[in-house]
């Protein structure tokens, strides 16, 4: 039977073709800083020690409710350079206004994101979310360069892409929700630790 392994899926997009990404239910997303820089914090002793940067970008994430009323948020976790979360589309019909800010191209709402006249719309597509999400963050993030020292990125703070997947079932609920939690645990062998993957390209047999 099929098995959904998050380790293994988050390396590369699974957008399925002609799904409507607006429609109600739970979405497992996983966003990488550019170059995998380790901007975010460290992992200490198997937890994750985020830095102010990390902090601010966790909040950013949990605020999303606020901006997307119809978004609803489950298990997630900054790690050093990236974040995995679970976002529940639902089917509350709102007139909230996407706000995305300004001059940020990663962050720039998609134009299939369903917007309707005034600005308004029902519900966010996923990219709507996560596009809002990496321009927010990248702003602050610019902001805390400027004002509190925090290291540089390079051209970007995110990459352009990002990985999701539908989640089917409370099964594949469960096992994703326990890989969330388990990710600093197991960051040594992450697919993301900058660590990991110059020992994979010295060692091809451990691939």
């Amino acid at each position: 039977p099929y098995m959904y392994d998050p380790e293994r899926h988050h390396r590369r997009s699974i957008r399925l073709r002609h799904y409507d990404y607006s429609q109600p239910g739970l979405y497992y997303v996983t966003i990488v800083v550019q170059q995998r820089q380790c901007l975010f914090g460290a992992i200490v002793g198997a937890r994750m020690a985020a830095n102010e940067a990390g902090k601010t970008v966790g909040d950013m994430w949990q605020r999303l409710p606020e901006r997307f009323p119809s978004v609803e948020l489950d298990q997630f976790i900054i790690m050093p350079n990236h974040l995995h979360g679970i976002i529940r589309i639902t089917d509350r019909v709102v007139g909230a206004t996407l706000v995305v800010a300004p001059g940020q191209q990663n962050g720039r709402a998609t134009a299939q994101g369903g917007h309707q006249a005034g600005g308004h719309k029902a519900r966010p597509y996923l990219g709507d979310i996560v596009g809002a999400f990496k321009s927010l963050t990248t702003c602050a993030y610019v902001e805390g360069i400027k004002q509190r020292g925090w290291l540089p990125f390079h051209a970007g703070l995110w990459q352009r892409n990002y990985y999701e997947h539908v989640v089917r079932n409370e099964d594949e609920l469960a096992h994703i929700r326990d890989y969330i939690r388990g990710n600093p645990l197991n960051w040594a062998l992450d697919c993301e630790n900058p660590a990991s993957l110059s020992a994979q390209a010295e060692e091809p047999w451990r691939q």
